[in-house]
């Protein structure tokens, strides 16, 4: 039995999605702010990591003194951590705040994290014999390609050069016999979400500049500094933190000399595209309710 068997959260809880940078978590705080029963839950699959702050957008110390948060710094940068471990411990999280009469806003854009407690997903097993052979190649794109043949509706989720993902999804069908994409009631089903999920909707546009001021500030309050410490560290940074929107372009500039300017240029455009493929993902929900917003606090809710 799976920990979303034994445990199914209330319907007192709020889900706020969308993508990044479209002043998700600045809603969230200002919601809770707002209320004394409400604690803030983080559904991102990065702001887990210890030391990755800056690159996150990680509530500040002085935003977690104010509200408390659950989920964050939970893990170290050189670990992998997964869905099926998230789902474990947001579960608890949530029976914790039940138990205590308080209400959650579960915030963030890591759609299939929020997925495994929304929808009770099965989460797959580890097969570390056939991964073990996966790694073996060091191609990406003929991963793809082999997961392509096997599973067209997994690859249609994930860009062909997320290693990770890519990996992880031939893992599981080839180890399983079963498609990657089967798993769960099915990531398109949409069964009822034991809350409501608010959804932000930003115009292309702003989010694009949003993204591109955001690293703008990022840089400025010490982003290369953070990533710079975190390969200092005695067991330097996992595969899967490696792989963070900005960390990974700026890892290049430090590792292989990818000019810092290109590396900036590159991490934007990347993370805009990330931001589609989330509107898309987000968008598929017929159970969220969209909110238009400009950035700026709303008190629509």
């Amino acid at each position: 039995m799976n920990a979303s068997a034994r445990f199914r959260p209330n319907g007192r809880h709020l889900a706020l999605v969308g993508p990044t940078a479209s002043g998700k978590s600045s809603l969230a705080l200002a919601l809770a702010c707002s209320r004394d029963d409400i604690e803030i839950v983080t559904v991102d699959s990065m702001q887990v990591y210890r030391g990755m702050d800056i690159g996150t957008a990680k509530p500040s110390a002085a935003q977690q003194a104010e509200v408390v948060h659950h989920l964050l710094d939970v893990c170290d940068p050189d670990d992998d951590y997964t869905v099926a471990r998230f789902q474990r411990e947001c579960l608890a999280v949530l029976a914790d705040i039940e138990g205590r009469g308080k209400r959650a806003v579960l915030v963030g854009g890591t759609g299939l994290y929020l997925q495994a407690i929304t929808d009770d997903l099965e989460i797959p097993a580890r097969f570390p014999d056939v991964r073990a052979e996966l790694e073996t190649e060091p191609d990406t794109a003929v991963l793809f390609a082999r997961l392509e043949g096997l599973d067209r509706l997994a690859t249609s989720r994930m860009e062909p050069t997320n290693r990770r993902r890519v990996v992880r999804a031939l893992e599981v069908t080839l180890g399983s016999g079963r498609p990657f994409s089967s798993f769960g009631p099915g990531l398109e089903d949409y069964p009822v979400a034991p809350f409501p999920i608010v959804g932000l909707a930003m115009e292309r546009d702003l989010l694009d500049e949003r993204i591109s001021e955001r690293y703008e500030q990022q840089m400025a309050d010490g982003f290369l500094g953070e990533v710079k410490a975190l390969l200092a560290r005695p067991s330097g940074l996992g595969r899967t933190a490696r792989q963070a929107l900005g960390y990974t372009e700026l890892l290049d500039h430090i590792e292989h000399g990818l000019p810092l300017n290109t590396a900036l240029e590159t991490a934007i455009q990347r993370t805009r595209r990330f931001a589609r493929r989330q509107q898309r993902w987000f968008g598929r929900d017929p159970r969220i309710a969209w909110l238009a917003t400009d950035g700026t606090v709303s008190e629509n809710l």
